[in-house]
């Protein structure tokens, strides 16, 4: 009987981060083939992959969408791990849980397809969010949680277990990076409490946030 040191997968995951590697490294010993592709916003799709064929597609944090006809050259499984649980699907999940004072968050693997975090949901992992967690701390422990889920379903498999089938459904359609751009569009006639929310919800160490445009010039905006 077949085990995953016969499979061959093709993994995609973030360069230069240290889930990503660990995620890679546990991949590389669960699996017999790996070929591996990792990328950064921007970054154009690997030309070397345009070809593959095999067992496995594992997405791990990764940059890139992946085709649907490459997906379909998955013979067992192609396969995304999201962080953010079913409520957040799609770009900026952290952010707009911390907008809506989520008082729950999670992480995700499911089947990809064609449109971004909809297909069937393998398993997911939740957690409580503290109270006055900012989002640079929930970003952190959502990673751990992350690298868990994954590293669960690997050791699943090497003993033998097929995919779970989890039965939660995405609770709505993937937020789109339009929508994480207006989260961070401050207007002067909002109240105090919704920038207070906003600056809150996209304030992250060495990353752009919530910023009001005055003049045709860009401030970010602070609040104490």
């Amino acid at each position: 009987m077949p085990t995953p040191r016969d499979h061959s997968v093709l993994f995609l995951g973030k360069a230069d981060d240290e889930y990503t590697a660990r995620a890679l490294a546990t991949t590389k010993a669960t699996f017999g083939r790996v070929e591996s592709f990792l990328g950064r916003w921007g970054d154009p799709w690997p030309k070397e992959a345009r070809d593959w064929s095999g067992d496995w597609v594992i997405s791990y944090l990764s940059r890139w969408v992946v085709p649907n006809d490459l997906l379909k050259q998955a013979r067992i499984a192609a396969i995304n791990f999201h962080p953010g649980p079913p409520e957040y699907p799609g770009v900026g999940c952290t952010n707009f849980a911390i907008y809506d004072g989520a008082r729950e968050y999670g992480v995700t693997c499911h089947h990809m397809t064609a449109s971004i975090d909809s297909g069937r949901i393998v398993a997911v992992q939740r957690f409580p969010v503290d109270d006055g967690e900012t989002l640079y701390e929930l970003h952190c422990r959502t990673q751990e949680h992350l690298i868990e889920l994954f590293e669960s379903l690997m050791r699943d498999l090497v003993a033998g277990k097929p995919l779970p089938e989890s039965e939660e459904a995405w609770a709505r359609p993937a937020y789109t990076r339009q929508e994480f751009e207006a989260l961070r569009r401050i207007d002067p006639t909002m109240p105090e409490e919704e920038i207070a929310r906003r600056v809150r919800a996209t304030r992250f160490p060495n990353m752009p946030g919530a910023y009001l445009e005055l003049a045709g010039h860009r401030f970010e905006v602070q609040t104490t």
